[in-house]
């Protein structure tokens, strides 16, 4: 009885639209502090994971998902959406546009080509409106405001 009692309960999220694991991330703004005089173009990949077993696979170092990035998105297939932006030096701002299905990620990863190869991705599930800076040293992921 009681194993049904908690079945129910569950269901009953479920059913109420509550999500535990869902991503919050709603929106991703971008900007870039370079030098409008440079000649650098950032790419910033946001990647969607939506299955937790694929988590511990993802790959630990800037380098590591560059390197590998084709083949995991072939792997992963429908587990997996990257956004990938281009930031050219000096722009002032772009919003992301994100996956219909971002709340339904278990895991979502900022990572830039222009950091160290060292860098872990940053991970930003938790969070619900962010700012992307790219200056001279890499990037810095903050709370919009």
């Amino acid at each position: 009885m009681k194993k049904l009692i908690k079945g129910l309960a569950v269901l009953s999220l479920l059913g109420c639209g509550l999500n535990i694991n869902a991503a919050e991330l709603e929106r991703v703004f971008l900007k870039s502090r370079m030098d409008p005089n440079a000649i650098t173009i950032t790419e910033v990949d946001i990647v969607f994971l939506y299955d937790a077993e694929l988590v511990d696979e993802f790959p630990k170092t800037k380098s590591r998902w560059y390197s590998m990035r084709r083949t995991l998105t072939q792997r992963f297939g429908e587990s997996m959406d990257v956004v990938s932006i281009f930031v050219p030096q000096g722009f002032d701002s772009e919003t992301a546009s994100l996956p219909n299905r971002r709340a339904d990620a278990v895991k979502v990863y900022v990572i830039a080509q222009h950091d160290d190869g060292s860098i872990a991705p940053i991970d930003v599930t938790e969070r619900t409106d962010i700012t992307v800076f790219i200056d001279g040293f890499g990037i810095i992921v903050a709370d919009s405001e």
